[in-house]
């Protein structure tokens, strides 16, 4: 034991770091160099390891694949700040909504299309709990039932592709998985995308959302409805109007990554640019208040449905990008930007007008977002979780090195070889040490301390894309297990005040019990996950 005595340090004040309050990031990157600097006053750490990190960071800005994070991150504030993700949660319960049972699985349903489109839990649980909670209550749904569907419902988008932890979670296990195989002795082994990641999540994450329906149908089947909360009913053409874009942005941008015709980062732009469209279809630079489906409401910014004209413009402006995909598809552009080659035919022609028109047409939405007070807030907050999110990389990558120059990965792989039995006791105890971890970290967290240090190992025997949908789905309970379950914490703030955080503790029990009935599930039949992946990629 003693010649872990400072990896036992290192671990006792990250736990004391995290639980004092501090941000995070300081305590992954701060503890580490402060505990090394004091273990070198001693003789038990070498400070040239820190001389690595600088290659390390720039290995990090460096990588292509992480620009998708701040893309998707902005797709979704976008569509939070404009308020579409609203305007289609409300329509839907229009629709549906008259019994308990019909609205609250109208709230999974189009929480299910909302985490598909956005991904972010904060303003997705609280716009769950403004929107739908009271709409709730009042046809009869329990509160304990009401709060686990939302809170639940609100973390779909971690598992759910397109989702920023398989993009972060790809690209560790591709570095894990290639390290694992030169291990073995396999110097060309197949790569693994975030596309395989997507795939493969695609069936878990639909399994997860009927298991939550199967739960909600069987608890409100005696459930009497107090009074019908819908008032005003939806039109067909209204409803098209209001969720086909949301339904169409999602399949270009899934569909193109599943098709192979994109690459993670490139349907990550493909995304903002319909989510620059479908904002700017919604908003306006008036001033006045209106009333949205549903009451009157003061005005917030994109409450107001844009003028005809510009409706029409980026109604045009998508089917151009439709289109240019088109064109793409059939091989008639011949357009190679990247050496810089274009054939002068006709097809090439049409092409470049084409693209004219698209980038005229954003050019118009950016200029309407931004007069009417959306754009700017939208780049803000997305430039803040972006940075968040890095600054954790970054601070992970620090933790990272410190825990090897003490030799913490030697240890790691000391330990679970000593386990008994094989491979599969060795994953899961990486499980458990997940769902435990997941009480006190946030998933970026988990993602880059972990799995550099198991990968490797275990990622010589499993399969990678297995591996990283079990990841995934464990991850997803640690946005509900207290003390620092983040949607608990989310809820919280847009919950009325008779709800009790006992209450909602106790209302996510058996969504959590779910989630690991999923895990379950996928750990005991592989082929929910490397299925469709095969299929699709070969």
């Amino acid at each position: 034991m003693i010649e872990h005595f400072w990896l036992i340090v290192l671990g006792l004040s990250l736990l004391g770091g995290i639980l004092s309050g501090i941000p995070v990031m300081l305590i992954l990157s701060g503890v580490p160099v402060a505990v090394s600097f004091i273990a070198a006053a001693f003789g038990a750490f070498d400070l040239s390891f820190l001389q690595a990190y600088p290659q390390r960071a720039f290995g990090v800005m460096q990588n292509s694949l992480l620009v998708a994070v701040p893309l998707f991150v902005l797709m979704g504030v976008l569509l939070e700040r404009s308020r579409v993700a609203e305007r289609t949660l409300m329509q839907v319960s229009r629709l549906l909504g008259g019994s308990p049972r019909a609205l609250a699985l109208s709230v999974l349903m189009i929480s299910t299309l909302i985490a598909a489109s956005t991904g972010i839990i904060g303003a997705t649980i609280v716009m769950l709990g403004l929107i739908s909670l009271p709409a709730m209550r009042q046809v009869g749904v329990p509160d304990s039932t009401a709060s686990g569907l939302i809170c639940a419902s609100g973390t779909l988008g971690q598992i759910i592709p397109p989702s920023i932890v398989l993009i972060l979670l790809g690209d560790q296990v591709s570095n894990a998985y290639l390290d694992a195989q030169q291990r073995a002795g396999n110097f060309a082994p197949d790569a693994v995308t975030v596309g395989d990641l997507f795939a493969g999540a695609l069936l878990p994450g639909l399994l997860l959302v009927a298991l939550y329906g199967l739960f909600v149908t069987v608890r409100l089947a005696r459930t009497p409805a107090k009074t019908n909360v819908v008032t005003d009913p939806i039109g067909p053409w209204e409803f098209v109007r209001e969720v086909l874009p949301p339904i169409l942005l999602i399949l270009a941008v899934l569909g193109s990554i599943l098709a192979g015709v994109a690459t993670p980062t490139e349907a990550a732009a493909i995304g903002v640019a319909g989510t620059l469209l479908i904002t700017a279809a919604r908003v306006s630079a008036a001033s006045d208040t209106q009333s949205l489906p549903g009451g009157p409401q003061a005005r917030a910014p994109g409450d107001r449905s844009s003028p005809a004209w510009l409706r029409h413009v980026m109604t045009a402006t998508a089917v151009v990008g439709f289109g240019l995909v088109i064109l793409r598809l059939s091989g008639v552009a011949r357009i190679n930007l990247n050496a810089a080659e274009i054939s002068f035919s006709g097809g090439s022609l049409l092409a470049l007008a084409m693209t004219v028109m698209l980038v005229t047409g954003l050019i118009i939405a950016v200029v309407v977002l931004t007069r009417a007070g959306v754009f700017g807030d939208a780049l803000a907050q997305a430039a803040r979780i972006s940075a968040m999110i890095f600054g954790i990389i970054l601070a992970a990558s620090m933790l990272s090195l410190v825990f090897r120059g003490f030799g913490g990965d030697e240890w790691v792989h000391e330990l679970l070889s000593n386990l008994p039995g094989d491979h599969t006791t060795m994953l899961l105890f990486t499980l458990l040490v997940i769902f435990i971890m997941g009480f006190i970290l946030e998933f970026i967290e988990i993602v880059f301390i972990v799995i550099p240090l198991v990968g490797p190992i275990l990622l010589q025997d499993i399969d990678p894309v297995w591996f990283a949908v079990l990841v995934a789905l464990n991850l997803q309970t640690s946005f509900l297990t207290p003390p620092f379950g983040f949607a608990l914490f989310y809820y919280r703030s847009a919950a009325p005040e008779e709800i009790k955080t006992t209450t909602i503790y106790k209302a996510v029990i058996p969504f959590v019990l779910i989630q690991v009935i999923t895990l379950g599930v996928v750990f005991l039949w592989p082929p929910l996950a490397t299925w469709l992946p095969q299929v699709l990629f070969g």
